[in-house]
């Protein structure tokens, strides 16, 4: 092996999302495959990244994530790891990384996707676009990937960690009493005829939390439905919001656990739809902070690719 391939490419793969408000409508165009967008759905879509600054901030979370960490793997000096970033529906797309990845002639490469909960429609997907990559460049590098990590120990701590300090905004007569409604995107019923692992993934995440809370009330419920016309998972956050009401609740914390960082499903649709909503419920509802690019969720990611690569496994 030549002294120029001894170093290791960690790829971490997101979702990804419009870096300005123009780039709202080729963005969707990416996320629906081709398919135009109808134009009041584009300028609705528009106004929610218009509330919550103007572009979605997980590209340039995940951006400072990949520093931090390629900063910390390298600690012992030897500059064995580099962190790159590639994103499924914008730039920069997993295809581009790959091929600006592969200029560094590494030894191997680590996909890593930033979700800890495993689903064929997303996790999976990101494989793809990554394989996708590999036969278009007609590389043989070794690639492997990081698989479910739903309920690493760090995870779990940090999220833990989060809802007490999430509940922390409620008076201090109510916080052992507020309700904590986990929550985590929604994909297609038809993945349970898949049986992909999704909904399990997402159960032991709110199990594993739960039982490390102790006595907290807990609900759960899937986000952000997705406009078609199959089923989607559920129960929705807004009917679960009903339940909560209705068992005598005023307050609510917000978990959003199948999310690392804050975007728009977070900064909007729990921060400023479900609040209203709530707000018209008579509920106070709050949100615990999100990993984003803390030390927490960067000691997990360490932990998670020390224990991929001290696992036997064959390159893809």
């Amino acid at each position: 092996m030549s002294e120029s391939r001894r170093h290791t490419a960690v790829l971490l793969m997101a979702m990804g999302g419009p870096d300005c408000l123009e780039n709202v409508e080729p963005f969707l165009l990416d996320v629906r495959g081709g398919r135009p967008t109808p134009p009041e759905l584009v300028e609705e879509i528009r106004e929610r990244y218009r509330a919550t600054g103007g572009k979605s901030p997980a590209v340039g979370i995940t951006q400072e994530v990949a520093k931090k960490l390629e900063r910390q793997l390298n600690e012992c000096g030897d500059g064995r790891y580099r962190v790159y970033v590639g994103l499924r529906h914008w730039h920069p797309f997993i295809k581009e990384t790959y091929a600006e990845l592969l200029k560094d002639l590494p030894e191997q490469v680590i996909g890593v996707c930033m979700a800890p909960q495993q689903s064929s429609l997303s996790t999976g997907a990101y494989r793809k676009k990554v394989e996708e990559a590999r036969t278009g460049l007609e590389d043989h590098t070794p690639v492997t990937y990081v698989g479910s990590w739903n309920r690493h120990p760090r995870l779990i701590t940090a999220i833990v960690e989060n809802i007490r300090l999430g509940l922390q905004t409620f008076p201090a007569d109510v916080r052992a009493t507020v309700p904590v409604l986990f929550t985590a995107h929604s994909l297609p019923e038809r993945i349970v005829a898949m049986k992909d692992p999704y909904p399990d993934e997402v159960k032991g995440t709110v199990e594993a939390v739960t039982n490390a809370l102790g006595n907290q009330r807990t609900y759960f419920a899937y986000q952000s439905q997705g406009r078609s016309n199959e089923p989607w998972l559920g129960p929705t956050v807004e009917a679960m919001l009903e339940v909560i009401q209705q068992a005598g609740h005023r307050h609510v914390l917000v978990a959003p656990i199948g999310f690392i960082c804050d975007h728009v499903e977070t900064l909007f649709d729990i921060d400023i739809e479900l609040k209203q909503l709530a707000v018209s419920k008579g509920l106070q509802l709050e949100r615990m902070p999100m990993l984003n690019d803390s030390a927490a969720i960067l000691e997990t990611l360490r932990d998670v690719l020390a224990a991929h690569e001290s696992t036997p496994c064959l390159p893809s």
